[in-house]
């Protein structure tokens, strides 16, 4: 039996970052307070963290800061995904080597992959690692989706353990589970369908508003995996328009936006990102302060 690599919130935590580089000041104090938070592991340097856009040097100095920070008091989930496998290879095995507790592999983005090409080269980056690698479907961004079928397929493998699900689709995300017989860990990577997932088996999120709700996020799952699917089930809908709000441009543009309010580093996103427009981060502030985030 395959071992699940967390059970509950995995942050998928931004990287803070100024006009010079990375904010490690800004980076340590968030991973700090999110395990003050209680969430139950960082996945660092995925879509979130702008790991598209970090150099190579930056890229590895961002996860091994977090490993060093944390000191194994949850997993960490390090993005080591890429359009080019050898370089998904070379990353996965630098994040194992430094003590990264998963991978989370994002589908090839731009190349556009058959569902052949998406099963080699996760497997190839799988038959590297010596740690338990998550997939990650999000064919919005990426132009290609992974099938059930292809889940399947990859669940076999030792290492591939699960997949954070960012199709939207409940009905694939119900084939997963069906094809997979519970071999497959499943997280929501929507924050407004973590229910719904979890309804399926799912174990849990890799979220964004848990950078600026973490406890609130924990307890929403808590709820569920406790039985209380009432609670978990208000806690979904009431967090809806914040969610809706952190999504209305592009991830992570608006977190970013949101972060900086509560005070960890600059609102700073890289190009070809820019930054929130002011009319949406107005409506998303007033949002956040229904949450009761002082900003």
């Amino acid at each position: 039996m395959k071992k699940t690599v967390f059970t509950g919130v995995g942050t998928a935590i931004i990287t803070p970052m100024n006009a010079n580089g990375v904010d490690y000041e800004a980076f340590e104090r968030l991973l700090e307070w999110q395990i003050a938070e209680g969430v139950n592991a960082l996945v660092v340097a995925g879509t979130t963290g702008e790991g598209s856009t970090l150099t190579d040097e930056e890229h590895k100095a961002v996860l091994k800061f977090s490993v060093d920070v944390v000191k194994g008091r949850v997993p960490i989930v390090a993005g080591t995904g890429s359009n080019d496998t050898a370089y998904a290879i070379e990353l996965t095995k630098y994040a194992c080597e430094i003590g990264c507790d998963a991978m989370l592999l994002v589908t090839p983005y731009y190349n556009k992959a058959t569902q052949r090409g998406l099963i080699e080269s996760f497997t190839a980056i799988a038959d590297a690692s010596t740690k338990p690698c998550i997939l990650y479907n999000v064919p919005s961004r990426t132009g290609c989706n992974l099938t059930p079928a292809s889940c399947a397929i990859l669940a076999k493998h030792e290492n591939i353990v699960g997949i954070k699900e960012a199709s939207g689709n409940i009905s694939q995300v119900a084939e997963i589970v069906a094809l997979t017989n519970g071999e497959f860990d499943i997280y929501s990577g929507n924050d407004d369908q973590i229910v719904p997932l979890m309804s399926l088996g799912g174990k849990g999120v890799i979220s964004v508003v848990a950078n600026i709700l973490p406890k609130k996020t924990v307890e929403l799952c808590d709820k569920f995996f406790a039985g209380d699917l009432e609670g978990s089930r208000n806690l979904q809908l009431e967090l809806l328009p914040l969610i809706n709000s952190l999504f209305c441009e592009v991830n992570p543009i608006p977190v970013k936006a949101a972060t900086a309010a509560i005070g960890f580093g600059e609102n700073f996103v890289r190009l070809p990102l820019t930054t929130m427009e002011p009319e949406n981060e107005a409506k998303m502030r007033a949002l956040m302060r229904e949450q009761g985030l002082n900003v």
